[in-house]
């Protein structure tokens, strides 16, 4: 176990790296993402990198003594495999969301249901049905789901690293380690997407993971929210308003945040370094407050949701402005 904090990270990003950089210039498994109406990059890019990525995280963590348990392992390759499916050949909505749901209920009921509840299993469900999903909207925008990647997981590897799990704060750590890699080719100007196959199983263990960490007594309920909460407001904010209009919120758009601000003329690489600078200062909150009493915590939590709904509402009147050529 001595060189696992070293090695099976390191191991992560190399393999990482090596395949993603093989699925740019080969032409095996050549899928491209074209553009369209609603894409904010001008022409076809490969759309496989979170094949290298999620190839990499299962790769790296073969050589963790501590397994993870069968159902993370089989949650992960099976939305792998469907959203690849997806990716080539454009599954159809219900298809994707009964094996979402599927997936997102085995772990509840494996994991939590015996100890916690059937109602705090069936709330887990649906809570990482939609993490796996609005992770997937969220990645539309050069660097930024790789980015949150990042970000989120170093995040949930320190705090499992400080709590004293150093077992699990590898794990995470692994998953940290290949988006690096894979930042490396998709920082404007991108090379490579990580396509559905990165973005829906990351979304996944985003879920998951926090949850494990709650489960084992790592860190409070609250800290993988506050965590991804960059991309949890967002997506939540932005599909709540298309469902009050009564639009179909599985269909793509342009209209999240993220997604106006690249149009507004801020640009990929300003919006994905505002965003990392988000991500940081949301991770690190959650690290310090997770070691401070309930009050402490709370404080926290209001403080975030304030700025957000601070920085929605000057963005909102700022696109209303713009829209009316004022």
């Amino acid at each position: 176990m001595a060189f696992s904090p070293f090695i099976a990270p390191f191991t992560a990003f190399i393999a990482a790296f090596v395949l993603i950089q093989y699925l740019i210039k080969g032409e095996t498994l050549k899928v491209l993402d074209h553009p369209n109406p609603r894409s904010l990059h001008s022409k076809a890019i490969p759309r496989t990198g979170g094949l290298g990525m999620m190839s990499s995280i299962l790769f790296s963590w073969a050589f963790l003594p501590d397994a993870l348990p069968l159902s993370v392992w089989a949650g992960v390759m099976l939305l792998v495999a469907i959203s690849f499916a997806d990716d080539v050949f454009d599954l159809p909505v219900w298809l994707r969301l009964l094996i979402h749901g599927g997936v997102a209920l085995w772990f509840p009921l494996t994991m939590l249901s015996g100890a916690h509840g059937w109602i705090t299993a069936a709330l887990a469900a649906i809570a990482i049905t939609w993490v796996l999903n609005l992770y997937n909207f969220m990645d539309g925008s050069d660097g930024l789901a790789g980015g949150m990647t990042f970000f989120g997981f170093s995040s949930y590897g320190i705090a499992a690293w400080l709590g004293g799990n150093e077992a699990f704060a590898i794990i995470n750590f692994c998953v940290a380690a290949a988006a690096a890699a894979f930042l490396v080719f998709n920082f404007h100007p991108a090379r490579i997407f990580m396509g559905d196959a990165g973005a829906i199983p990351l979304g996944f263990l985003a879920a998951i993971l926090g949850m494990m960490g709650w489960k084992n007594g790592i860190w409070p309920l609250w800290l993988p929210l506050l965590v991804f909460f960059p991309f949890i407001a967002d997506a939540s904010v932005t599909l709540a308003r298309r469902g009050l209009r009564g639009e179909k919120v599985w269909q793509a758009h342009r209209e999240h945040y993220y997604q106006r601000m690249v149009q507004s003329g801020f640009g990929h690489r300003n919006t994905a370094l505002l965003g990392y600078l988000l991500m940081l200062a949301a991770g690190a909150s959650a690290i310090w407050a997770m070691r401070q009493d309930i009050a402490v915590q709370l404080g926290v939590g209001i403080a975030w949701c304030a700025i957000y709904l601070a920085m929605m509402r000057v963005f909102d009147r700022y696109w209303e402005r713009r829209s009316d050529g004022r």
